[in-house]
């Protein structure tokens, strides 16, 4: 009996390990998906038209795609763009790429492989640069309608969630057509604390390198170095929060301000009022045209830690009613080293009248280290962003 019971024992071994070695081996074969290319990504030499409404569209990364036209991600469609994939523009600035309500996109790059959108003619203003459009409360109305790409903005969501964008690269995009129409490297319309934005790089745009426009959207790890106007830049009611920024003027330079913000041209006290929290940042600039490090203005809140502001004719230029009255006096600006700025701050009423700087309106700290390593690049920045 002994011998039958191991017998037995002995072949019920066998049989689970063999069916073990065959269960592994056909998990490997389907951990291995074949993707067919769906919709726009089958022609990568001509890259552009809609992802309507349940289509998932992805990228082959092996493959450069060339953007000759917009492409608008509809409600219910997704993009997908895997680590090292490359999109060069060749459509100038009729060439974008829009999220619209209820689209996404996840660029899901890789500090050793980002995502690239740039282009072959090397310039600022080659092309429209990436535009988001969420449900995330504005205050320009309940909803507005973008500059570029005519999409609807704006809503009763904070949460809404378009997508994620991971180690992006954003190369010569940009143009300004009115004061009102501009294409920046990066614009967020309405967009929510859903969505991801981490490690994101714009560089040698013709305006800025990333704006808000209200949303209540978190950024994390962001370059914006060499573009022709702003490298930061808010309006609208923005309510997020921003660590780790650093940016830099163009060596020619021109260019305009480290931060550019704003709460509502039309109504200063609107609301949702603008009021992020900015950590962390360094601010390199230039004497030359708009030479603000921050230029906080109609109504604009904002809680600002640990900075380092270097080479600006001003470094705080604080203006309109609203804002002075909130900034002047209030310790909201803390941690702040000014290296080599010629006016630490500044204020002017509605009137643009001089107003007196009070104590506590900042506060400094020669040890700041702003974005990690004063005016140096910090370490997070170095090889994907081109630093």
């Amino acid at each position: 009996m002994k011998k039958n019971h191991l017998k037995l024992i002995a072949a019920a071994l066998f049989i689970g390990t063999s069916f073990a070695i065959q269960s592994c081996s056909s998990s490997d074969d389907d951990s291995i998906p074949t993707v067919s290319p769906v919709g726009i990504a089958q022609d990568p030499s001509n890259f552009k038209g809609d992802v309507p409404n349940g289509q998932v569209v992805t990228l082959d990364p092996s493959k450069v795609y060339k953007l000759t036209g917009a492409v608008m991600i509809k409600d219910g469609g997704k993009l997908i763009i895997p680590a090292g994939t490359r999109i060069e523009a060749t459509g100038g600035t009729s060439s974008f790429i829009t999220v619209e309500q209820g689209g996404q996109i996840f660029a899901n790059g890789t500090q050793s492989a980002p995502v690239v959108f740039t282009s072959p003619a090397g310039a600022p203003g080659s092309w429209g640069g990436l535009v988001i459009c969420g449900k995330a409360p504005i205050n320009k109305g309940t909803t507005a309608t973008a500059e570029v790409g005519n999409a609807t903005y704006g809503g009763t969501n904070p949460t809404d969630n378009s997508g994620s964008l991971t180690y992006v690269r954003v190369e010569y995009a940009g143009a300004i057509y009115t004061a009102d129409k501009e294409f920046n490297g990066l614009s967020l319309f309405g967009v929510g604390n859903g969505t991801k934005v981490e490690n994101v790089a714009f560089v040698n745009g013709s305006d800025d390198g990333i704006e808000f426009f209200g949303g209540t959207v978190n950024v994390t790890n962001v370059v914006s170095v060499s573009n022709e106007d702003d490298a930061f830049d808010w309006t609208e009611g923005w309510n997020g929060t921003a660590t780790n920024i650093f940016t830099k003027r163009r060596a020619n330079g021109t260019g305009n301000r480290g931060i550019e913000a704003d709460n509502n041209s039309n109504n200063h006290d609107a609301s949702p009022r603008s009021n992020p929290t900015i950590k962390n940042a360094t601010f390199i600039g230039g004497t030359s045209g708009e030479a603000d490090g921050f230029k906080l203005r109609v109504g604009t809140y904002a809680t600002i830690d640990n900075v380092v502001l270097s080479g600006w004719a001003t470094g705080i230029n604080i203006e309109n009613d609203a804002s002075v009255s909130y900034f002047n006096g209030g310790g909201k600006i803390t941690n702040i080293k000014f290296d080599n700025v010629t006016t630490k701050a500044s204020a002017k009423s509605n009137a643009g009248t001089s107003v007196t700087v009070l104590a506590n309106t900042y506060t400094e700290n020669a040890s700041a280290t702003g974005a990690g390593n004063g005016t140096s690049t910090p370490s997070w920045a170095s090889g994907w962003s081109s630093l």
